[in-house]
């Protein structure tokens, strides 16, 4: 029997499988709804539907994941504690550091190095023993990131050292994650890294308990944000490379099955819209582009821009901005009478009552970790157990009982719960578009919804009762919406080094101009198009509901692949194992070249000798993290990158730095290793 390799995605929705046999051929596909209390039951119905005697075939397992990328776009993330070397108040707080640490701290310590590598102040050991004691039983993981730390990680690695000699808490320091100067962003990549842990964790041993349950004896696999594969291990250790998995999955699956030069890639799901671009028949990576919510981390990914509109977006009102879809995920209307029917009777007394703030407004628990209940009050624990026992119905509890609907607000903030609310899912449902949940409770949420507007926020029109009606305005703002998204990821990639604000003018004069105003006359002088060259790709469960029309917009031609409402977790099991690692070079004074070495840094006289032993360890290097990736039959290719500046006075350029870089590649390969064992409990 031909062996086989299983693809998993787990989203904010929904989680989807599928079996590829040795001709990459889809010999079958599942996708089920994702139960974010219980994702070992989601992983376990997705993998019950697919071919049992089949299943034991698999030889390899790869897991591409939304939950990181969905948990910053919505503000969540589990609490930690930064100890940041080096830095001042004014860049945490520029930096946003405390949004990220989701509760967590931010701590200044003393302790610095110059773009060198020396020492310019000492570590202050002593206040960082009394920070990790105090701080070890409030948060789930550290992080820790040195000003400098890339051109010496000795402070980093003390701090690292203590850490693990205080607790039994994840840690991660900011040279191993980052190579590039940029402080601030280095800190934002080590938060990321610190909140993440207890999402993918929580996950990866939710693949790992359900796989052994189908008797599925293969290695696990994960996604990076590039579409290169590393084990179960490392991504434990390292899960801000996960942020951008499912995107980076879906392109690389997209690309599997529809080759193509220059296209564009759009993938919608319930929580993100995310858009890459395609060129010289390759994903756009970066670094300095990769962009989730409002935080650039520095990790290398596909090049994805990451929108807060999915079918699961929250459509409100915003001010002078008026209807507004997203970025809050809620669940849809449809959805929430569809697995709790009970709630219909609920739902029919809204449509027959004055609305108010709180219409189509119940609440549902997601999950909390041990560290996010402990920290909880009284009152907040009461409010979870309550909703462990079934969904609230706001609108009855915000008059006969405000404490409850606070407390459910703090879980809500502090992403342990979830409201419902009307979304671009249900006007689907009332066009006929999507059938999957009761159409029925979609019909009565859009009334209640349109009359909230009109009679509590005073936006919409009065003379339009008709549900139809009122869900294509929906509809048609969720369409212009991916086409200024995908403009301006157009626009970002043609002119990488333009300001925001430059862009951000640019994308809506272009706009207007390739998507006209109704009001608009005919017969415009000027008009925009894409290059011919250029396809549009669509995937993710709503592709098929959204993407016609767009395509229509933007004159492009319309590609859905077969199986695009499982392309995530296509990807997630075709690509390969890539590591890349840099060292720099760099002259701190004349005639003395330093590499900074990951270990620290070390002198030489001549610069052929320097970069002789730099690309000597970073070949090194490179290997061993492809091997620790999961890789076998590992090659390793060297690039050279030098920095130099001319001058009037010399006859040659001057040497300023150099970058020495191994990209070492290979096949996954199919022997199991067993994870570690992180002190992450969770109810």
């Amino acid at each position: 029997m031909q062996s086989l390799r299983l693809g998993i995605d787990t989203g904010g929705t929904y989680t989807d499988a599928v079996l590829l046999n040795g001709a990459d051929q889809v010999e079958a596909s599942a996708k089920v709804l994702t139960n974010h209390q219980d994702l070992v039951s989601s992983i376990r119905n997705v993998l019950d539907t697919l071919p049992q005697l089949r299943l034991r075939d698999t030889r390899l397992v790869s897991l591409s994941t939304t939950l990181g990328t969905n948990a910053v776009v919505e503000g969540r993330g589990t609490p930690a504690c930064l100890l940041l070397a080096g830095y001042n108040e004014t860049q945490v707080r520029r930096a946003r550091l405390h949004d990220l640490v989701a509760g967590g701290h931010c701590v200044l310590l003393a302790g610095a190095h110059d773009a060198a590598g020396n020492e310019t102040e000492p570590l202050d050991l002593a206040t960082a023993a009394k920070v990790v004691r105090h701080h070890r039983d409030q948060v789930t993981a550290f992080g820790i990131s040195g000003m400098f730390s890339v051109r010496n990680p000795a402070h980093e690695i003390a701090l690292r050292e203590l850490v693990l000699l205080e607790t039994d808490l994840p840690v991660t320091c900011g040279h191993e994650l980052a190579d590039a100067l940029d402080a601030p962003r280095r800190a934002v990549t080590v938060a990321f890294n610190a909140t993440l842990v207890s999402y993918i964790d929580r996950l990866i041993r939710s693949v790992e308990q359900t796989l052994n349950e189908h008797t599925i004896n293969a290695p696990l696999m994960v996604v990076k944000g590039d579409g290169s594969l590393i084990t179960a291990k490392l991504a434990l250790e390292r899960p801000v490379e996960t942020i951008l998995s499912g995107p980076a999955a879906s392109v690389v699956g997209a690309l599997h099955y529809t080759p193509c030069n220059n296209a564009i890639v759009a993938d919608m799901g319930g929580t993100t819209t995310d858009i890459a671009i395609i060129a010289n028949g390759r994903a756009v990576l970066s670094q300095d582009a990769t962009q989730v919510g409002a935080w650039q981390p520095m990790v290398e990914s596909v090049r994805v821009l990451s929108i807060g509109l999915g079918g699961d977006s929250e459509v409100g009102f915003s001010g002078g901005a008026g209807l507004a879809i997203g970025p809050r995920r809620v669940v849809p209307m449809s959805l929430l009478i569809d697995r709790h029917p009970q709630l219909m009777s609920a739902l029919i007394s809204q449509s027959k009552t004055t609305p108010n703030a709180r219409s189509n407004r119940f609440a549902v628990p997601l999950f909390s970790t041990q560290a996010q209940y402990d920290n909880l009050s009284a009152a907040e624990k009461q409010a979870w157990e309550t909703l462990s026992e079934g969904p609230i119905d706001l609108s009855l509890q915000a008059m006969s009982n405000r404490p409850l609907t606070r407390s459910i607000a703090e879980l809500v903030r502090g992403g342990l719960a979830l409201y419902s609310g009307y979304t671009p899912s249900d006007a689907a449902h009332v066009l006929g578009l999507m059938n999957h949940w009761s159409t029925e409770a979609a019909q009565l949420a859009t009334t209640i919804w349109h009359r909230q507007m009109r009679q509590v926020y005073g936006w919409g029109r009065r003379s339009s009762e008709n549900p139809c009606e009122i869900a294509r305005v929906v509809h048609e703002k969720v369409i212009t919406t991916i086409v200024q998204a995908i403009m301006r990821a157009s626009l970002e990639c043609d002119h990488p080094n333009s300001s925001k604000s430059e862009l951000a003018a640019l994308n809506q004069l272009v706009i207007e101009w390739i998507h006209p105003r109704k009001d608009q006359s005919p017969g415009s002088l000027l008009s925009l198009a894409y290059d011919q060259t250029v396809s549009l790709i669509s995937v993710g469960a709503p592709a098929s509901s959204y993407y016609p029309q767009v395509a229509t917009v933007l004159g492009l031609e319309l590609t859905i692949p077969e199986h695009a409402a499982v392309t995530n977790a296509i990807g997630a099991i075709v690509g390969s194992v890539i590591q890349r690692e840099r060292v720099a070079i760099t002259q701190p004074t004349q005639g003395l070249f330093r590499v900074h070495d990951p270990n620290g840094p070390r002198d030489y006289t001549d610069l052929e000798a320097a970069t002789e032993y730099a690309e000597k360890i970073v070949r090194r290097i490179a290997e061993i993290r492809a091997h620790a990736a999961g890789a076998e039959q590992i090659e390793v290719q060297l690039s050279r990158n030098d920095n130099t500046v001319k001058s009037d006075d010399e006859p040659r350029p001057v040497f300023f730095e150099s970058h020495i870089t191994a990209t070492a590649s290979g096949r996954p390969r199919q022997t199991q290793e067993p994870l570690p064992n992180i002190n992450m409990s969770s109810r």
